[in-house]
């Protein structure tokens, strides 16, 4: 399996503006990102949690720490650091979202990076990255429905 950066991109018709706040803004992401609680502030050197199902008998919950916030443009994150207070490029995976203006919309496009930089090994470094392209698979489109959604309701 070759391992290197997740790439996703997609179009939305919204204006980079509407495309920032969705994937910045904790109420937004709570409904493109599979119900998602955060309380996120767009802000560089920012900590928060992700949490998925905190209160069940599973929850999933990460650390992040936002690297970059330059609205309308530029939103990136650190996370997956699990074991460690503080994101760093060799503990951390870089989760950058850059918007593009396109025509009326904007281009989304994300990556993912920092896989190797982990030391993980082999069998997880593929279990990881096999499920956040998986993720990233179902999370984009949700991404670019909820935006669709969005500026189609009055």
């Amino acid at each position: 399996m070759e391992i290197g950066i997740i790439e996703r991109e997609i179009h939305v018709d919204a204006s980079p503006e509407i495309a920032y706040e969705v994937i910045s803004s904790p109420e937004h992401i709570r409904e493109w990102w599979n119900g998602a609680e955060t309380d996120l502030s767009p802000t560089p050197g920012a900590t928060a949690e992700l949490a998925w199902g905190r209160g069940t008998a599973e929850p999933h919950i990460e650390q992040l720490t936002v690297v970059d916030a330059k609205p309308p443009r530029v939103f990136s994150f650190r996370w997956v650091y699990e074991g460690a207070d503080v994101a760093t490029p060799t503990n951390s995976l870089l989760v950058t979202f850059e918007l593009i203006p396109s025509g009326a919309g904007t281009t989304v496009r994300l990556t993912e990076s920092g896989w190797r930089e982990k030391g993980w090994e082999a069998a997880v470094l593929e279990a990881a990255y096999t499920d956040h392209v998986n993720g990233w698979d179902i999370f984009m489109p949700s991404l670019g429905a909820y935006v669709t959604r969005l500026v189609s309701t009055p």
